[in-house]
């Protein structure tokens, strides 16, 4: 069989935590525009008898508790929101002025000292108010506005989920999981996946994400910065680069290696899912938004023309096309080879490497893990992992055990 060699003008994707904050000088002060409320309590000053408006495909509906006040609503409406906004104007009769409801909007924000209420409006669309609880018990809401003196019928209480912060790939999370960043030395890089080896529970990344890319030194890692309270793991996997490997593929004058990884230890204390992988909200967008997981149920190699996807701090959850399997791989800038890697063209961005390489399961978000990225082109349009059959090698980290559970791999 032919031997491939390619020397990929690849850069390795790691990014210092010294990022340069831009700090603004003697600039012009921003213009304070006003909220939507206090525009429609400008239209309402000089229409007493405006209750709001909305948009409903080309019309603009506006609720009137007099119609015959249609062509001075739109001419205030007009000189605050803009002409072209009253081309095409229904008229509502509306039962509350929008001034009203703003008052007794501003009473129910009480509310929102009470456990399980989770936001107050005035609805424009309905030309009321609006209480959205997060339980299906709405006479204690009921009480306490009967209490404020805001008339029942002028309210709509609906049940509504819980509003929560979003968390993001780069955010503190525990447990850990595949793909979310990790931090060590001055630099960021990304978890791969959490696995099991010889009994001893860690987490898999890029071998240069260490202190000393081959050989163990012990690196220390953090997620999600560098920190007091932060460390997750310590390096104790991570082979030296040796030219014996390189030997087979006759490559003089380099040190080789099959994949670019190591292994941790877990520290005490922390947490992991095993088997997990963040699943951010958008694939190819760019989110770091997390919504779920995708679960680990098999390994295996990738084929060309296959679709394959990975989940880095960087570029979040990307998805490409295989476009070559066992590529010899030279890393711009050093002495290095990679045998037999896999390239990818999908998005990447410095701080990914580390990120795992999955197949998706088209119909779930079971997925099978495919190995460890660790490079790219510097277009950020390619990207290089080592497969999971190259980590897993003898002369590599040797087996480790990465399903979830209920799966064997």
């Amino acid at each position: 069989m032919k031997l491939k060699y390619i020397c990929l003008m690849s850069i390795l994707l790691i990014l210092t935590t010294g990022m340069a904050m831009a700090i603004p000088g003697n600039t012009a002060p921003e213009k304070i525009d006003k909220t939507l409320d206090e525009k429609f309590l400008d239209v309402a000053t000089d229409v007493p008898g405006f209750g709001g408006m909305f948009v409903d495909g080309d019309t603009l509906k506006v609720y009137l508790s007099n119609p015959s006040q249609k062509p001075a609503a739109e001419t205030v409406i007009a000189s605050i929101f803009g002409r072209e906004r009253v081309k095409n104007v229904q008229i509502l009769k509306g039962k509350y002025g929008f001034s009203q409801l703003k008052e007794w909007n501003n009473r129910a924000g009480e509310l929102l000292n009470t456990q399980g209420t989770v936001y107050t409006d005035v609805d424009e669309k309905e030309n009321r108010l609006k209480i959205g609880v997060d339980d299906s018990d709405f006479k204690a809401v009921e009480k306490r506005l009967d209490q404020l003196g805001i008339p029942r019928e002028a309210v709509i209480i609906e049940k509504a989920d819980p509003i929560e912060y979003k968390s993001t790939l780069r955010d503190n999370i525990r447990p850990i999981q595949g793909g979310l960043q990790i931090a060590f030395s001055n630099y960021l890089c990304s978890e791969g996946f959490n696995g099991v080896s010889n009994k001893i529970a860690g987490f898999v990344t890029a071998s240069h994400c260490t202190n000393k890319q081959g050989g163990v030194e012990g690196t220390k890692y953090y997620q999600n910065y560098v920190a007091p309270g932060n460390l997750i793991g310590t390096e104790i996997l991570d082979p030296y680069y040796t030219n014996s490997k390189c030997q087979a593929y006759r490559i003089k004058g380099k040190v080789c290696r099959y994949s670019d990884s190591e292994f941790s230890s877990l520290a005490s204390g922390v947490t992991q899912y095993l088997g997990l992988i963040e699943k951010t909200d958008g694939v190819n967008t760019g989110s770091l938004t997390i919504a779920s997981s995708f679960r680990i149920t098999s390994e295996g190699p990738s084929k060309v023309g296959q679709t394959v996807n990975k989940v880095g701090r960087t570029t979040g959850w990307s998805q490409g096309t295989v476009t070559g399997t066992c590529v010899n791989v030279g890393v711009s800038g050093t002495n290095i080879v990679q045998l037999c890697q896999d390239m990818v063209t999908a998005n990447v961005g410095p701080g990914d490497s580390g990120s795992p390489v999955i197949y998706k399961n088209p119909s779930t978000d079971d997925v099978e893990l495919r190995g460890i990225l660790w490079g790219g082109n510097s277009a950020g349009t390619l990207f290089v992992y080592s497969p999971i059959a190259n980590i897993q090698r003898s002369d590599e980290l040797g087996l480790i055990t990465t399903c979830a559970t209920g799966f064997s791999c």
